[in-house]
């Protein structure tokens, strides 16, 4: 197959639209946080406050996942993403008149921030929706895989623009930009033609049991979101938060960052295999690809050398994109596309639950025991989760499917 054959989904209007919309949304998302614990430490230099700031923004989008799930199944999925890109541009925008006025206080970034989070928390469930409700589903795992390809480089390609703009100008010059990245979003998704799905009208109490028994309907749906819940907080503890502590009793503070240099370009380099690639068990071959962050908590533990751990990076982010786009492409076609949000909101909030867990746990486990010790017993932890979710029969059997998405149980 030729890279031209890869690509042709490409071919589809609708699908550039929104992989672009995807990319520069993404890329004002990575711009923000930034720019962001910049602003706040030209107001404020007491780490409480960036604390302050950041939780005000994670806090409601956890709380407010399920209701973007509901919402994004009951309205149109374009609607949504407009309005929320929308709102995020805004609130953007007042922040860095804000900062760039010097007017700037805590209290106020936080609001803004909290805003952000609840229109973050309608964007992610809406956004899973788009490409399965616009293509047939044959064409499916190589749209996720362009998508995700996208995403990861904005998400480096943002990392490095937030740096220079902050670096060269100032936090709230960075802040403007995202504001413009979300409202150039908005703009490209209504220009997206997204066909209707008819929706019965109920109570959202209702929506969310309807969402939740086709989440635990679907046994290997609930079986690698619970062994994610695992897998995610320790992945938040052993590299997240431990690993640049490690890196900076070790190989230094510029070692870690051509670490997560070499994790971004592990990302991009997983998104191409996947392009290539069209795997006929997605979710087999994503926790698979999991496995790749094993030998990270082993050289953390064991040979915390910058070369060794920039190395086993790359892979770490190449499993990332397998899983990812596997993950995305299976959901895409054995959800019903006017239950997928409320399902993939059960997924996030699973997955988003876990990271704070793994963050403030891992300060005791490291003290009571040591930072090596808690690396292996992450590494194990880890083998054991993906191995189990791999025994049970309908994740290993999960096929792709070709055809349009139907209605299916």
């Amino acid at each position: 197959m030729t890279w031209r054959e890869d690509l042709a989904v490409l071919r589809h209007r609708d699908v550039r639209i929104f992989v672009t919309a995807r990319f520069v949304s993404m890329l004002g998302s990575s711009i923000a946080p930034i720019a962001l614990v910049f602003a706040v430490l030209d107001v404020s230099d007491a780490a409480s406050a960036v604390g302050i700031v950041l939780a005000a923004r994670s806090i409601p989008n956890v709380v407010f996942l399920l209701v973007g799930g509901v919402i994004s199944d009951r309205l149109p999925r374009k609607l949504v993403l407009i309005v929320a890109n929308s709102v995020s541009g805004l609130t953007q925008a007042l922040a860095a008149v804000l900062v760039l006025s010097g007017d700037a206080e805590i209290w106020q970034l936080a609001v803004i921030e909290a805003l952000n989070g609840i229109a973050s928390a309608f964007v992610l469930p809406a956004m899973v929706g788009i490409l399965p409700s616009i293509l047939d589903r044959s064409e499916l795992p190589q749209a996720n895989a362009v998508s995700g390809f996208a995403r990861s480089i904005a998400l480096i390609g943002g990392g490095a623009v937030a740096g220079v703009i902050v670096g060269l100008t100032s936090p709230g010059v960075g802040l403007a930009v995202d504001a413009v990245a979300f409202g150039l979003a908005a703009y490209l998704l209504t220009l997206l033609r997204v066909p209707r799905i008819e929706r019965s009208a109920s109570s959202m109490l209702h929506d969310l049991r309807v969402g939740w028994t086709e989440f635990v309907s679907r046994q290997w749906v609930w079986t690698v979101v619970a062994g994610f819940l695992v897998l995610n907080m320790v992945f938040t503890a052993c590299y997240q938060t431990l690993g640049p502590v490690i890196a900076d009793d070790t190989f230094g503070r510029v070692g870690w960052g051509a670490v997560s240099a070499a994790f971004g370009a592990g990302l991009i380099a997983g998104g191409i295999v996947m392009i290539r690639l069209k795997p006929r068990y997605p979710v087999r071959i994503g926790m698979f690809g999991m496995l790749s962050i094993v030998p990270m908590y082993l050289v953390l533990a064991l040979a915390p050398y910058t070369a060794a751990v920039a190395v086993v990076a790359f892979v770490v982010g190449v499993g990332f994109e397998l899983f990812g786009i596997g993950w995305e492409t299976a959901l895409g076609q054995h959800i019903p596309l006017d239950k997928l949000s409320r399902v993939s909101s059960y997924d996030m909030l699973g997955s988003f639950v876990a990271g704070p867990v793994g963050q403030l746990s891992v300060g005791y486990l490291a003290a009571v025991t040591s930072a090596k010790a808690v690396e292996l017993y992450g590494a194990a932890v880890h083998v054991v989760v993906v191995v189990a979710v791999l025994l049970v029969p309908s994740v290993w059997r999960l096929q792709r499917h070709d055809g349009r998405p139907v209605d299916e149980v």
